[in-house]
Parts: structure tokens; sequence; C-alpha cells
């Protein structure tokens, strides 16, 4: 019973990051440190389900023209590289713990609006050469812990006015898509394992990440359920802090 219950939150993440051009790795992540999945197990398969509704995302905000080349390729140019390198590295239980339990604090202020609430009309040319250099430190930690960074990237591109809201989502859809399988091949080195249960995931996350990615590309608009997974988010950061 415990899985059918797991499986459908895996649904509801998929759904509500495709909404905002994410992955939801970060969600997933924390769904399992709830469900006291191990570590090894916890890296691979969130990368897994990240790449695929990201993939699914970035087709709806592209398809209603909302990705920009300009904003996306210099932060990709060494992210991508740096995030394969980052999945090379295996950090001990405890430091892996605190680091995740960082992003899940940051992917929660991004949910609530602590980044931008509404979508910038003045938004301003990218400078490119800050841009990459973020690029490659959002790309290492991603593939440390096992996101694509997109939960990093798109408070970067809002407080700079780099994009808009529905941009920020494209973009950060296809720097996590990148992010994500360099990750995956950087970690095929170390031999990863995945969840017995990962086909249901995936499931799973297809369905919530399709719905998601199509109402949040057209004019859907969440309230309550951002809310709720915010405070899923901060539950499982403070359960990494305290062990």
């Amino acid at each position: 019973m415990h899985e059918y219950y797991f499986l459908v939150l895996i649904a509801i993440v998929a759904f509500m990051y495709a909404s905002v051009g994410h992955g939801g790795a970060s969600g997933y992540l924390a769904l399992m440190v709830l469900y006291g999945i191990s570590p090894a197990l916890m890296k691979p398969s969130a990368l897994i389900l990240n790449i695929i509704v990201s993939a699914i995302s970035f087709a709806m905000y592209y398809r209603h023209g909302y990705f920009k080349w300009k904003i996306l390729l210099p932060f990709i140019l060494l992210s991508i590289p740096l995030s394969f390198l980052g999945a090379r590295i295996i950090i001990d239980a405890h430091t892996y713990k605190i680091i995740l339990g960082i992003c899940l604090l940051i992917a929660t202020m991004r949910l609530v609006g602590v980044f931008g609430k509404t979508s910038f009309n003045d938004t301003r040319e990218i400078k490119f050469v800050p841009a990459m250099l973020i690029g490659g430190a959002l790309g290492f930690v991603s593939g440390m812990i096992g996101i694509g960074g997109g939960i990093l990237l798109s408070p970067v591109l809002l407080l700079l006015k780099w994009g808009d809201l529905k941009q920020t989502a494209a973009v950060s859809a296809a720097f996590i898509f990148v992010n994500s399988v360099s990750g995956i091949v950087g970690a095929a080195s170390t031999h990863p394992s995945f969840s017995p249960e990962i086909y249901g995931w995936i499931v799973a996350a297809v369905v919530g990440g399709s719905f998601g990615a199509f109402y949040g590309s057209g004019i859907f608009k969440y309230s309550v359920l951002k809310y709720i997974l915010s405070a899923v988010l901060l539950f499982a950061s403070t359960k990494l802090f305290i062990g």
C-alpha cells in the first residue's frame, strides 16, 4: 500500500515541477528521504526521472515559443562538463545530506515565490561570462547530488531579470535535461544502482509531468498544491539536517 502512495506522490511532484519547467529531482529526493530509501539508490533514480520529466516540460514550453537559445547557451558551456565531473565524485552520506538539505531549502523558497512571483517585463540582456561561470558552478553541484540544477538556475534568471517566468521555465527545463544526461553518464563510471521500483516511478512521473507541463506552459496558475509540496520539501530538508 505504501508503494501506491509513493507513486501518487511522485506524480504530484512531477506535475508541480513540470508546470514551472523543472524535472522534479529535488522533490523526488525529498520523497525518497521520507520513505527511507538508500542514498545509493537516490541519486541515479532521481536523475532518470529528471531526464524524462524535464524533456516533457521542455517540449511543451518550446511548442509555445518560450524557449530562448541565447539565454541557455552560456549556462550550459561549463555546466555540462562540470555536471559530468560532479557526478563522478562520491561524497560521504553526511556531506551529501547537508548539501541536499540546502538545495531542498532553496527549492522550497523557489516554490513559495521568494525569488519572484510575477512575470518581469523589464528583462535585461544576459551577460555571457557571468552566466557561463554561474552555469558551471550549478552544474557541478547538481552532478554531485543528483539534480538537474533548474531549481537553482531559475532564481538566478529571475533575480537578474535575464528572463520572464515562462522563458525561465523553458530554459530551466533544457538546462535540467542536459545536466541530468551529463550527470547520469558521469555516474555510470561508479556503477550506480537503481531502485527495483524505478519502472513504476517512471510511469507515475510521465503521467504527472505531462499534465503539469501541459497546464504550466498554457495559462495554468497553481496555489494550494505548491504549498503542500513546499511543506514536504521543508520537512525533508529538516530531517536531513537533524539526521
